[in-house]
């Protein structure tokens, strides 16, 4: 790492250590925010930091350049223990009014404010509302330290000797230009970029050596500048020895879906239909041909669960992945899946609804579509991920559950988990578990729909094999596998098909409590709200108060000491991204009073309005 300098400016900008910082690069959805946002958080990683993202994506596709509809942001929380993006940012990097007008409210008084000069123009600054320049306003220069350049010139003039690529090409590495500032303002080095700009743009021309000429050039700006510029080092992670790579939670349900596969020797087959914020798994796993995953990219969500369905009654490990409105499309193949009683994989990465909704914003309103969204009586295991890393083991999770109880599981992430990174700590493949399931041997009697004694899952013969032949289907059918309408049948297999997932529970580990086993106030929180939940408890229970924490990753079937720990409080809080669907079910199935915090903004919780609604729940 380099090592700081001191500047002899005035004290408060005097270089610094930190134990965490927070930036948010913000400009048009053209301008490279994500890209350059990736990146920081690559060289972060690399630095032996603890990262935590939140990639902003606006809802509105190829909004007008310059409005405040268009702006993208990619906001990283580094540093030695890092669980959530961050409430306060430390420093806002812009690159136009708009992006400043959306995004100012977020910046910590005295933080640092990084300004594209260039693009506050008139013309800008009237898409974004402002009648004069608010970088001249004398308050905003009081309230904050602000460095503003004009980026586009100054890329002109690094890349004039460039003479191959067109103004307009060099133009679009100014977001460079900003990466480089930004990591030398926090004593990064740019291996890592340099790395990956020379791979990116390999043999095109001059591509590659003029994005890093303009990487360098935003670097030497904050040398150059040193004596009017803080700068600042943050305090490493202390992680214990492994392997360490950054990840999405998208990508870990992927490798956790390809390393199940492995241990219960069954190819994923992957049906799958473009959908933000999942299209990335379907993207992801057609390109893994190298551990026998194969990927088809169907005609629409039906046929996509379609084929998925098809794979597993084949034999393989059937996954598709969609959001909400997918769902919606996928419940009577789902509901096929249920009454065939065949193993599938279902993720649902849930955005704001209802209907098309707020496509690249997150909620948690699908739990109850889960639970109940098709006709009849069809229970199906819930799992749902706290973390992007976590994403990894509930996908493992899910395809023991299915491959186990020959069931269909939902995954339940969200759009804040799917696109946020955080750095995830390689397993080692003797870890992963045997998910293999006994085969139906040659010459042994075949009775479709006879029952495990522990588990009541049925066995399941694959299609093609002599004296193993059986129907399939929709219809209602008994243990002999024959169609069967009588009502006392009926409600037979209705009681085994519930109490088959039910069995479930005696395999999962108990719900922990930190802090305080009982009194007066427990949060309990479920998915990606976890690391808001857990720092603001922490902070409250750092001054002596009495609660205890908890968070559930098992939604179907739930651990089986929830009610007792549930009924060891006076009082239960239960932050959710919806109108209070997990308190329903809670205070239905345990007849305990649960307090629902909601959230409907299209982000997830900071912690510090978690920690002022337990504040306000504690005697």
């Amino acid at each position: 790492m380099a090592s700081p300098k001191k500047s002899t400016a005035t004290p408060d900008l005097d270089a610094s250590q930190r134990t965490n910082a927070v930036v948010r690069f913000a400009g048009d959805s053209g301008d490279g925010m994500q890209v350059i946002g990736d990146l920081f958080c690559d060289e972060s990683a690399m630095m032996g930091l603890g990262i935590c993202t939140f990639p902003d994506y606006p809802a509105e596709i190829r909004a007008p350049k310059g409005t405040l509809s268009g702006v993208s942001g990619y906001q990283v929380h580094f540093g030695a223990t890092v669980e959530t993006p961050g409430d306060i940012v430390d420093a806002l990097v812009v690159m136009n009014p708009a992006a400043l007008k959306v995004n100012l409210d977020s910046l910590d008084r005295q933080g640092l404010l990084i300004a594209d000069l260039g693009a506050f123009t008139p013309d800008n600054l009237k898409k974004a509302g402002y009648e004069t320049n608010p970088l001249d306003d004398p308050g905003l220069q009081e309230r904050y330290k602000i460095l503003k350049y004009d980026f586009t010139e100054l890329t002109k003039e690094t890349l004039k000797d460039f003479t191959t690529i067109k103004t307009t090409d060099k133009l679009r590495s100014k977001n460079f230009f900003t990466l480089g500032l930004v990591c030398w303002i926090y004593s990064y080095k740019l291996d890592a970029t340099i790395e990956w700009i020379e791979g990116k743009w390999a043999g095109k021309g001059e591509l590659a050596p003029a994005n890093v000429a303009t990487l360098k050039a935003g670097y030497n700006l904050g040398l150059t500048a040193e004596l009017t510029m803080p700068r600042y080092t943050v305090t490493r992670s202390m992680n214990e020895n492994g392997v360490y790579r950054k990840i999405n939670g998208n990508d870990a349900i992927c490798l956790g879906l390809i390393a199940a596969s492995q241990n219960c020797f069954r190819d994923i087959v992957i049906g799958g239909y473009p959908i933000t914020p999942a299209t990335s798994i379907l993207e992801f796993l057609s390109a893994q041909k190298n551990f026998n995953v194969k990927a088809v990219q169907a005609e629409d969500e039906i046929a996509a669960i379609g084929v998925a369905l098809g794979a597993s009654y084949a034999g393989s490990l059937g996954v598709t992945a969609t959001s909400g409105p997918g769902v919606c499309l996928k419940s009577e193949i789902l509901n096929l899946a249920v009454m065939t009683e065949l193993p599938l994989i279902l993720i649902d990465v849930q955005r704001a609804g209802p209907s098309t909704g707020l496509p690249t914003k997150t909620e948690q309103t699908d739990l109850l579509q889960a639970m109940y969204g098709r006709n009849g009586e069809s229970p199906i295991p819930i799992l749902a991920p706290a973390s992007p890393s976590d994403c990894f083991d509930i996908a493992v999770e899910a395809v023991r559950i299915a491959i186990k109880w020959r069931t269909p599981v939902f995954i339940l992430s969200d759009g804040f988990t799917a696109h946020s990174s955080e750095v995830w700590k390689i397993p080692r493949v003797e870890d992963i578990p045997d998910l293999s399931v006994e085969p139906i041997r040659h010459g042994e009697k075949y009775v479709p729909y006879q029952r495990d004694p522990v588990t009541l899952a049925r066995r399941i013969a694959i299609p093609g094999r002599p004296g193993f032949e059986h129907r399939i289907g929709g219809l209602e059918k008994n243990e002999e596998g024959k169609v069967d309408y009588h009502g006392p049948n009926h409600e037979k297999m209705v009681h085994l098909r519930r109490n088959k997932i039910e069995t479930i529970a005696d395999t999962l580990p108990p719900l922990t409590v930190e802090g305080a086993q009982e009194g007066d106030l427990l949060v309990l929180g479920w998915g990606s709200t976890r690391g808001a939940i857990h720092l603001a408890a922490k902070r409250v229970m750092a001054e002596g108060k009495s609660l205890g924490v908890a968070h559930l990753r098992h939604m179907n079937p739930l651990p089986k000491n929830v009610g007792e720990v549930l009924r060891r409080y006076k009082k239960v809080l239960l932050p959710e991204l919806n109108l209070g669907q997990l308190a329903l079910l809670l205070r239905a199935k345990y007849l305990v009073d649960i307090q629902t915090f909601s959230s409907m903004q299209g982000r997830n919780f900071t912690v510090s309005e978690v920690e002022q609604k337990i504040r306000e729940m504690l005697p």
